[in-house]
């Protein structure tokens, strides 16, 4: 038996990185899954990768979740897919990074729309289903970045948009505690993702720079972030809420 049997649980941006990861251990756990992302044939190759595995997972792609049109058409095909929801995972994001002095106002909107919009119209949308199910979990990803500065690369809209992530998940479990709802963010540190390999490419300096900030001197690997989400998705968890997790190497310790 697995942590999460018989949860359903939508996951968005399943085309790779944390999220691809993230729809093969929850579906080892026993979840019934509904994988999401904007790039359907990379949703496409973690759907057969999740049902090659032994695991049961629904696609739905491509969505644009900064639409919240769409962002709500998503949370409904979810729940016709199972009949309701008890987990939404957060995990879809789009940043820019870029110092004050350059930072374009395009770039900026195009952070907060991609890393606080996001969470903001899923979570709005699936609410009254978590409602009328007697309550849920949402799993809000944001970034350490959300706690501290970062140097490298420079990061305004980064840090503003996932302090704004940690914000509203509190409130999230506020209201949501009446209803039976748990909201919980998660903050990792630097990931070895296909999404950081494009940004940093072989620049070792920078990648020595950000890791020079951890403890531990790495970068963390997407199922370390990704184990500790499964657990707080399950009843295991059934005391934590509005709280904040820092999976980031020891980076926010010092």
């Amino acid at each position: 038996m697995g942590i999460l049997d018989g949860k359903i649980v939508l996951i968005t941006g399943t085309g790779g990185g944390q999220g691809r990861v993230a729809a093969g251990v929850f579906a080892r756990e026993g979840a019934r899954v509904i994988g999401s992302d904007i790039n359907a044939a990379a949703n496409e190759e973690t759907i057969d990768m999740v049902r090659r595995a032994g695991g049961e997972i629904t696609g739905i792609a491509p969505i644009d979740l900064t639409d919240p049109e769409q962002a709500e058409a998503l949370v409904e095909r979810a729940v016709a897919a199972y009949g309701a929801l008890d987990v939404v995972y957060n995990n879809a994001a789009i940043q820019y990074f870029g110092p004050m002095s350059d930072f374009s106002v395009e770039h900026w909107r195009k952070t907060i729309a991609g890393e606080l919009d996001i969470p903001f119209f899923v979570s709005k949308y699936a609410w009254r289903h978590l409602i009328a199910r007697g309550g849920g979990v949402i799993l809000n990803v944001a970034s350490e970045a959300g706690m501290i500065a970062g140097q490298v690369p420079p990061m305004v809209g980064h840090t503003a948009a996932n302090a704004g992530v940690i914000g509203m998940t509190r409130q999230m479990a506020l209201e949501g505690a009446p209803h039976g709802i748990r909201a919980v963010a998660i903050s990792p540190g630097p990931v070895l993702t296909p999404a950081s390999d494009r940004d940093l490419g072989d620049d070792q300096a920078a990648r020595d720079a950000i890791t020079s900030k951890t403890l531990l001197k790495r970068f963390a690997r997407p199922e370390e972030i990704v184990e500790l989400a499964a657990f707080l998705a399950s009843d295991r968890a059934s005391y934590i809420t509005g709280a904040n997790y820092a999976v980031d190497g020891g980076a926010t310790a010092w």
